[in-house]
């Protein structure tokens, strides 16, 4: 079993080179924003996070701050959790820089702050693959908030089986980065093993035709199993969204989008 630390798993060796690369390798660390944008997604939080009138936000797995950031702006007291030293460099270099409380480690490691809401976005929830150790992120959570505090993220739905149209030619896109140009990405060599699902990010540098892969595996837990693991921490469950738009999850839905309260 791999050791989780939250997205720290540059560490750890797949067959064929690091597990989530886009993490440590400084060439990915610099195009994650334009391959990973938060235009989905970024509405959504904002909206919930100014709707529970949020005076201290954290965010677990921030990444390289941009939807921290964002929060930010908007006059909540923004706590950044972040493994990859490489990610928070970009994120401190923001203008918000410092505006934000940037921690280097994980949820894990929190002390109690007395937040009003905690994300977790980017689809954290699925690269936390040892059950027990997503028990312990929920329940350290759970101590980070305040009376009232809720929590929040998103899953896909195993039952939608997402990964079906996780081809090479389904998955393809190229998207214009502003300093490296044009970058082609693409999954391919999909395994799914009972809810583990891993498989290969290709980047492909059109300016230098240079060709890097990250490799990724990532946990399918129902709604059922995500339910129940937010109940054992102390949680209740308030909804469950489907979309960004805030229509009702359903069996067929492709993501499950949970906010729960202490």
């Amino acid at each position: 079993m791999i050791d989780f630390k939250l997205m720290n798993d540059h560490d750890v060796e797949a067959d064929n080179g690091p597990i989530f690369g886009e993490f440590s390798d400084p060439r990915l660390v610099e195009i994650y924003d334009t391959v990973n944008p938060i235009d989905e997604y970024e509405t959504f939080y904002l909206d919930l996070a100014a709707k529970l009138s949020a005076a201290t936000i954290v965010d677990i797995g921030c990444g390289t701050g941009l939807l921290t950031c964002e929060l930010a702006k908007r006059g909540h007291r923004l706590i950044g959790v972040e493994p990859s030293n490489a990610m928070l460099e970009v994120a401190r270099r923001r203008a918000c820089g410092d505006d934000v409380e940037w921690i280097e480690g994980d949820a894990l490691g929190l002390r109690e702050v007395g937040a009003d809401l905690a994300i977790m976005t980017g689809h954290v929830a699925q690269i936390i693959r040892d059950d027990e150790v997503w028990s312990a992120t929920l329940a350290a959570i759970r101590e980070v908030l305040g009376p009232g505090g809720r929590v929040a993220f998103e899953s896909r739905n195993p039952l939608a089986r997402p990964w079906t149209a996780w081809t090479p030619q389904a998955s393809h896109r190229t998207v214009e980065d502003e300093v490296v140009g044009p970058v082609e990405v693409w999954i391919q060599d999909l395994e799914v093993d009972g809810d583990l699902a891993r498989y290969e990010i290709h980047y492909l540098f059109a300016r230098s035709d240079e060709e890097l892969v990250s490799h990724a595996e990532l946990k399918f837990r129902t709604r059922a199993e995500l339910s129940r693991s937010l109940s054992d921490a102390g949680f209740w469950v308030e909804c469950v969204f489907e979309d960004w738009d805030g229509g009702p999850a359903d069996a067929a839905s492709r993501e499950l989008i949970f906010v729960a309260a202490t």
